[in-house]
């Protein structure tokens, strides 16, 4: 099983200049190339970037900005966050994420999921109707594009394939590709039944609730006769020097960006006392790099996971915040997280 890496997450959230104006979305775009490339740097594991298609987020294609952090980078893992496979062509996407693994020399990595927004199903012509079965059917057939081998596949959503080579390979020879989770026990079983590692987004209640899951998961692979897959977990959080500046910074952004959220789904409005909770007792990891290297590892402990991808953009909070937050997560808080678990790790001397 591999060891744990840590990774940062962006969906290309609009964010605002000094003056509360937001960015035209090709500055967001560059600036979330020049946060990538500073995460490389600080030696985060990996960036994940989520696919939209919305007017509060600017990256509708993961891959194309990859591309352009693969060849700024030296060692970062480049994945999606997710791939909206629903809406997409399985060819397609792999494809371009084989292109990815060619410049990057072997550091593409995707996410799939079913996506927490449905703008893309109307925007490229699919029925809302279908989300389940076009999802079901594309990662059946993904499934069988990955291995790189001549693929044979029909359904009912897409020209059937016959004895069809994809090119180009990959670099690498197998691109590792996760399912992404929103806490379904059917999402959980469905990653293990195609031998997929298993990634949770973990947005709202104490993470350790998700340890269910997670044991579901793990039995499903025993039972499938599949090899051991990681698990990871994605969750948002925001880190400044101090608990209570990373907490003031947050929440107004925090607010902004659920409140309308909420609007469109019909929720209750957000409140502090909401927010403070998530942040103490949920799945909030915000603070000084003390308290959330503390979380992270308490986390990693509870469900013996792999890989936490920490979702340092939120809302308006400016470029220059983010950036700061990505280097206190690098250079302090990577290495407490490293040095906490080894610790629990160590044998007690009598």
């Amino acid at each position: 099983m591999d060891s744990l890496k840590l990774g940062l997450d962006t969906f290309g959230d609009v964010t605002s200049d000094a003056n509360g104006v937001p960015l035209p979305y090709a500055d967001v775009i560059r600036n979330v190339i020049a946060e990538g490339v500073l995460a490389d740097q600080v030696g985060v594991d990996a960036i994940t970037l989520g696919e939209h298609h919305r007017d509060d987020f600017a990256v509708s294609t993961p891959e194309t900005v990859l591309a352009a952090l693969a060849a700024q980078t030296e060692r970062i893992i480049l994945s999606s966050g997710v791939t909206v496979l629903s809406s997409d062509d399985p060819v397609r996407v792999f494809q371009r994420f084989a292109t990815i693994d060619a410049v990057s020399k072997g550091r593409a990595e995707i996410i799939m999921g079913r996506g927490s927004f449905t703008e893309s199903f109307p925007l490229f012509g699919f029925k809302l109707e279908d989300y389940q079965v076009l999802f079901e059917e594309k990662l059946q057939l993904f499934a069988e594009i990955v291995k790189e081998q001549p693929v044979t596949w029909s359904g009912t959503h897409r020209a059937p394939l016959v004895d069809q080579e994809i090119y180009p390979k990959s670099h690498s020879g197998a691109i590792r590709t996760w399912v992404g989770v929103g806490g379904s026990p059917e999402s959980v079983v469905r990653a293990a039944n195609y031998g997929f590692p298993l990634m949770l987004a973990i947005i709202g209640g104490a993470p350790d609730r998700f340890a269910p899951y997670v044991d579901l998961y793990h039995r499903a692979l025993d039972q499938m006769g599949k090899p051991a897959q990681p698990v990871g977990v994605h969750s948002p959080g925001h880190l400044a020097d101090t608990d209570e500046e990373a907490i003031e910074q947050m929440w107004p952004a925090y607010q902004a960006m659920f409140g309308r959220i909420g609007r469109e789904r019909g929720w209750a409005p957000m409140t502090k006392e909401h927010y403070l909770n998530e942040v103490h007792h949920g799945a909030l990891f915000v603070g000084s790099p003390e308290t959330v290297a503390r979380k992270i590892a308490a986390t990693v402990q509870a469900l013996g996971i792999q890989r936490f991808d920490f979702k340092y953009s939120t809302g308006p909070l400016s470029h220059e915040v983010l950036m700061h937050s990505i280097e206190l997560y690098g250079t302090k808080v990577m290495p407490m997280v490293h040095d906490i678990l080894a610790s629990a790790r160590a044998p007690q001397s009598a």
